[in-house]
């Protein structure tokens, strides 16, 4: 008997590269990312290792993130981000008489070098290949997820749309990583019962999703979540544990409200004066977070409290080990109820450490360490658990539509700020899995040339598409700061699709097509077959 949990984080940034301009604000959202939190879970992986101190950390990196850590301008400009961020460290901790915040303006620059000395000299700005490092020596499993994080149930309209972003998704996580996926990452844990052949054909086999998906399906085994199912299709799927992950994931009960931590919003980038910012945020003189936040989120009377490492370190210990602890109970309580080997999946985005809780990656650490410590349980990857129980027959599972997000099913993609884009997605999609069809059934009436042009059509018309299909645009369209750039994407996407459509029978394209492909270099030499005919 063995008692198990999994943590998995999902790591998602859209496709942003505008090297048109020498600043673009969307663009940070990578570098922001890079710098307060995979750099960060990197050191501290690493340092567990190298202490032999056992954990186990199931990731999705998602294939347009994975695509923009090994594009190459997009490197040079986040470590140019580091480099501003580090100029401005410096200036807050000259001006730390002023502010009085001058200690915490040194623990970011002290921080922030450290982070810039290990993206450049210990892993050469090639943070895939790190993670593939800890993937080799045991201690991360890594999935595969849709091409640009598409939300795969409502591109089932068109069943040729969502293989296509499996495809993708699985050929670069090949291509990254050099062998096979055993799991998929269900954008925004979204799951309809048709993926579930799907999945299986592409040769995945595992999955997650949200707890409710799995206990309130007909027939659901009362086990659930606590042991993976199998799915008529081969597929197994494990459930994601509410209670759990709500200990950290939620706003009014999760650790990361306490007022002891830091607080997000509160960022000089949005404070300080605008003409002090000018040479961080550039030309726009656009306001936006910088990652120098002074504050904890407890308040007085008058304003925020400053923020207190020792205070932070104090609530950290005490949520690690109630974290622990819980878990041990849990999974005890689960073990005298008959659960064989019960496993708790707990899964979250991976922003949330590091980036929006900055203490985040170091709770995670305390938990691995004082795991170790009780040896109340083991943490294990969902591929290994099956590995471990190879022979075992899990019960029977036929999970209902759901997702983690608002709701608990797709209402963030079907409001009605969303409803135009998912009418031009399911037309755009329709057109082309008609037009590869027709090609596949025609192409021997063509001449190299004719069948070359019609080839790289495809290609062209498959990437802007899956472009287009971003969740990421449907749930910013909702939120009015962003909507305007969410919309202008994907609109664009959907405009060059038709610009390729429209020269997909000329014998000329007038630099059409050459046009396009150097806007996006993402996902390069697609095959023109993904959207064939699904069965």
């Amino acid at each position: 008997m063995s008692r198990n949990c999994s943590i998995v984080l999902n790591a998602h940034v859209p496709w942003v590269r505008h090297p048109e301009v020498p600043h673009c604000l969307e663009e940070d959202w990578l570098h922001s990312a890079v710098l307060e939190t995979h750099l960060p879970l990197l050191e501290m992986m690493f340092r567990l290792r190298s202490e032999e101190v056992p954990f186990r950390l199931t990731l999705n990196l998602s294939p347009t993130f994975l695509a923009m850590l090994q594009d190459r301008i997009l490197r040079r400009r986040t470590l140019a981000y580091i480099d501003r961020t580090l100029r401005l460290c410096r200036e807050e901790v000259e001006r730390g008489d002023v502010t009085g915040f001058g200690e915490l303006a040194k623990m970011y620059e002290d921080r922030f070098f450290r982070f810039r000395t290990l993206f450049v000299e210990e892993w050469q700005g090639d943070l895939v290949k790190a993670y593939a490092d800890l993937r080799d020596s045991g201690h991360l499993e890594i999935t595969a997820s849709a091409a640009t994080h598409g939300i795969l149930p409502l591109l089932m309209r068109v069943p040729e749309a969502a293989q296509a972003q499996v495809r993708v998704g699985i050929r670069q996580y090949v291509q990254c990583f050099g062998r096979m996926p055993r799991g998929f990452w269900l954008p925004e844990c979204a799951y309809a019962p048709a993926l579930s052949q799907l999945l299986k054909q592409e040769g995945i086999d595992w999955t997650i999703v949200e707890e409710h998906g799995m206990t309130s399906a007909p027939n659901a085994d009362p086990l659930f979540p606590y042991l993976p199912g199998a799915a008529k299709s081969g597929l197994r799927v494990f459930g994601r544990d509410q209670g759990s992950s709500s200990e950290i994931w939620s706003a009014d009960e999760g650790f990361p409200g306490d007022g002891r931590y830091r607080n997000f919003m509160r960022d000089i980038g949005l404070e300080a004066p605008v003409e002090y910012l000018r040479d961080y945020l550039g030309e726009s003189e656009q306001r936006q977070f910088t990652g120098l936040k002074y504050y904890r989120l407890e308040r007085n009377e008058d304003d925020n409290l400053p923020y207190d490492m020792d205070l932070a370190s104090r609530a950290l210990e005490e949520h690690s080990l109630r974290f622990v602890s819980n878990r041990g109970a849990q999974l005890a309580s689960l073990e005298a109820e008959g659960v064989e080997d019960p496993l708790v999946v707990c899964a979250f985005d991976m922003d949330l450490f590091g980036h929006w809780w900055f203490e985040g990656t170091e709770f995670l650490e305390r938990v691995f360490r004082n795991t170790a410590q009780r040896g109340d349980f083991q943490f294990v990857n969902p591929g290994e658990f099956l590995s471990t129980h190879e022979k075992r027959e899990w019960p029977e599972a036929s999970p209902v539509s759901s997702s983690w997000s608002e709701g608990g099913y797709f209402e963030s993609w079907t409001s009605p700020e969303n409803t135009w884009a998912l009418t031009e997605l399911q037309s755009r999609a329709e057109m082309l899995a008609r037009f590869v069809c027709l090609f596949d059934e025609n192409r021997a009436e063509f001449d190299e040339d004719g069948t070359n042009h019609r080839q790289r059509c495809i290609q062209l018309m498959t990437r802007e598409l899956l472009l287009a299909q971003s969740s990421d645009w449907g749930f910013l369209m909702r939120n009015e700061p962003s909507r305007e750039y969410a919309e202008g994407r994907t609109r664009e996407h959907l405009a060059d699709f038709d610009r390729i459509w429209a020269v997909t029978t000329e014998t000329s394209d007038d630099g059409v097509l050459e046009e396009i492909e150097k806007k996006n270099p993402i996902f390069p030499d697609l095959p023109w077959n993904l959207f064939e005919a699904y069965e």
